[in-house]
């Protein structure tokens, strides 16, 4: 698990603090400068899915990073990766374009064998995901590529060098979201960050309002109108994720229709991969569908995947918060009335 950098996250706070835009942001700097004050960091890499939340982190903080990390799962909307190329591009930084190791029908396929462990040798998975085969999909398709990344930029120092890999991880964006996220989380020699888990929706609409482009002109490619405008990936507007992974864990009914009539040569390899499925005879052979008599496992959506988010049965850490003080009992059981839960 990894380890709380700073004590007492804001979240145990009575009364979260009301702050301004420009209060939240200088916050956000803030975070970060108080991580490379006190840790040996050699690299601070913002990841940027294309999604609404981590094009305004890359964004606000995209004259202090050393490079931008983009995972290309290899099952997501095109678009969103030429996306991401194109912005990064446009702002003069390097790009680390990310590819897992196993691709993702072959996890459906059940062709990736486990290489560790008590299970070396079986199948670390078969057939399509529901949520609780979310943390195989997160593990395989984004975490290990990112952990790839930290290793060739650390390499043998790993004690005394450290990479920053700042995310968009909101407490506002959901409850559970709320309860999972922390301002930062230290992993070995990798510093999650997250500045701009404080913000509010009404901090990111303000942030748009600010700096995007919506003069009634024609627009620049991503509505990179002037050197200081904010990006805007279509496939947002079309789908309101950013489509970077459609591992399809989380899937709401009707969404892979809504993705292939916007986007059907994305959703193509998908169909493709089901009727593989059913011609293995695999009972998960529906994309999107909850596998027949799963149980769900209580495991978190991982840090990346800020859309993930089951209805029952993930787990969440306010019982360990509130007997370690992080949050109060009033607040934790403000949290788990059902209403809220």
């Amino acid at each position: 698990m990894a380890d709380r950098i700073d004590g007492t996250p804001p979240k145990a706070e009575a009364e979260p603090e009301a702050l301004t835009l420009d209060e939240a942001i200088a916050k956000s700097h803030a975070m970060v400068d108080k991580v490379l004050a006190t840790h040996p960091v050699v690299a601070t890499i913002g990841l940027f899915s294309g999604g609404n939340d981590s094009v305004i982190v890359n964004h606000l903080f995209r004259q202090r990073v050393d490079a931008i990390a983009h995972v290309n799962t290899g099952t997501g909307v095109p678009e969103t990766t030429q996306h991401v190329r194109e912005v990064v591009a446009a702002w003069g930084l390097r790009l680390h374009e990310l590819h897992p190791k196993n691709s993702y029908a072959d996890l459906v396929l059940g062709r990736v064998l486990s290489t560790r462990g008590k299970n070396i040798g079986r199948q670390v998975w078969k057939g399509f995901p529901g949520p609780a085969g979310h943390s195989v999909m997160y593990r395989r398709l984004k975490d290990e590529p990112l952990q790839r990344l930290r290793a060739q930029i650390v390499g043998t120092q790993w004690r005394t060098r450290n990479v920053i890999y700042l995310g968009g991880m909101r407490w506002a964006e959901t409850d559970r979201r709320f309860r999972n996220a922390e301002e930062v989380d230290r992993e070995g020699s990798l510093i999650w960050v997250s500045p701009i888990v404080h913000w509010t929706d009404a901090h990111m609409r303000e942030y748009r309002a600010r700096h995007r482009c919506d003069l009634p002109h024609e627009h620049a490619p991503h509505r990179m109108c002037h050197p200081d405008a904010l990006p805007l990936n279509e496939v947002t507007v079309h789908l309101h994720m950013s489509g970077e992974c459609l591992c399809g864990a989380f899937a709401k009914p009707g969404e892979l229709d809504e993705i292939e009539f916007f986007y059907p040569h994305a959703a193509k390899p998908l169909r493709e991969l089901e009727s593989a499925a059913e011609a293995a005879a695999l009972p998960a052979c529906i994309w999107g569908q909850r596998p027949p008599g799963e149980r769900t496992r209580n495991r978190p959506a991982g840090r990346l995947c800020s859309k993930c988010v089951d209805t029952e049965g993930q787990a969440d850490l306010l019982a360990e918060w509130r007997e370690s003080g992080l949050i109060t009992a009033d607040q934790y059981d403000t949290f788990t009335r059902p209403d809220v839960a």
